[in-house]
């Protein structure tokens, strides 16, 4: 039986048609997916992604345990309501799930994993956690709402107490701060600028009526996956999971190796790089007419990959992708569509942010 959030009546009321996700009914759109997708690059939109799931790490140890946990270095956290993005590796370095981690104070760390690896995520962290002097403590009375566009920060920014709003605009990019009952971040998945609100189940769908009276569109995963897809950003199970390393899904920039610090995963990264990395995580337009999905062959002058991910792109009005292809495939190839080989550009990722295409995709 599917999960509900605490805005699932608010989705039904709203006309949204609802799908499971991770065990969670949630809305996939509410109308028209492009629509959507078009008023958070234009305007602003608000996704309920209260199916994610919120971690506080607290305890005397809560770095040092972090700092083995992650890829990433979580020394990088020098100030109080910082954030990083990380992947979370099993031994052989495969991709376990991608997160944020926010620094609050020394004793005080949260992390925020993905819905349809909750299980997995939690039994991994708290088998790893029983060598350290930490707690792990899951958040489910949490909601989260991302609010996200070009006008999102003004929208949320003109709903809160002034005083609150005068810091909370201060927040500077992977930036957060505890506003009375709102735990406001100045994060995101589409690529545009807004904040990714945890807050009370109750608070929540007040926060999403005046939201929604303030002119803020709701959106689904549909809109989503396009806005995600559009800005270079991984999308778990499709792009990267235990059978491939960050190095492999261009995350490479996510993982510190270059110190003494122990974590899980690195002596396979190091092995991995020591042999040289084979494949790579490239985007491709389609040049032709068609529609790009994940699992789709692509014939390199180098080898074949595969798609990962691939949609319509809105922004572009072409059909891009995601793909894994051997590391010496440059510039074009061709994608097997329904038996027949059309023509794509290989490009490096993003597609689109801040409401436009960019540089050098078409």
């Amino acid at each position: 039986m599917s999960q509900h959030t605490p805005l699932y009546s608010a989705h039904v009321a709203a006309g949204a048609r609802m799908v499971d996700f991770g065990g969670w009914e949630m809305p996939i759109n509410y109308g028209s997916q492009i629509e959507e997708h078009n008023k958070v690059r234009k305007g602003a939109g608000m996704f309920d992604v209260s199916h994610m799931t919120v971690v506080d790490i607290n305890g005397a140890q809560a770095r040092i345990f972090l700092s083995y946990l992650l890829a990433n270095d979580v020394a990088k956290l020098k100030t109080p309501g910082r954030a990083f993005y990380s992947c979370m590796l099993n031994e052989e370095g495969g991709v376990i799930d991608d997160l944020i981690t926010y620094f609050l104070d020394e004793t005080f760390f949260r992390v925020v994993v993905n819905a349809a690896t909750h299980d997995k995520d939690m039994a991994w962290i708290n088998s790893q956690a029983r060598a350290f002097d930490v707690k792990v403590n899951e958040r489910p009375e949490l909601a989260m709402i991302a609010v996200q566009g070009p006008e999102a920060r003004q929208t949320v920014l003109s709903l809160l107490p002034e005083s609150d709003a005068e810091l909370a605009a201060g927040i500077k990019p992977f930036g957060a701060g505890q506003f009375g009952d709102l735990f406001i971040a100045r994060t995101g998945y589409t690529g545009e600028d807004g904040f990714e609100i945890s807050l009370s189940a109750g608070a929540a769908t007040r926060l999403w009526d005046q939201l929604l009276a303030a002119g803020v569109m709701p959106c689904g995963l549909g809109a989503r996956d396009t806005l995600r897809l559009e800005a270079g950003m991984n999308l778990y199970g499709q792009d990267m999971d235990e059978s491939v390393t960050p190095l492999e899904s261009g995350l490479g920039w996510t993982v510190v190796l270059n110190d003494e610090r122990a974590f899980v995963g690195k002596d396979a990264l190091l092995k991995q790089k020591e042999r040289g990395v084979e494949q790579k995580l490239v985007g491709l337009v389609l040049q032709d007419r068609g529609v790009l999905r994940p699992g789709q062959r692509v014939v390199t002058g180098a080898g074949e990959g595969v798609t990962t991910s691939g949609s319509f792109s809105p922004t572009l009005q072409k059909a891009i992708a995601f793909a894994r292809v051997p590391k010496d495939a440059t510039q074009t190839c061709q994608v097997d569509i329904r038996g027949k080989l059309l023509n794509c550009s290989i490009v490096r990722p993003p597609f689109a942010r801040n409401g436009t295409v960019c540089e050098g995709i078409i």
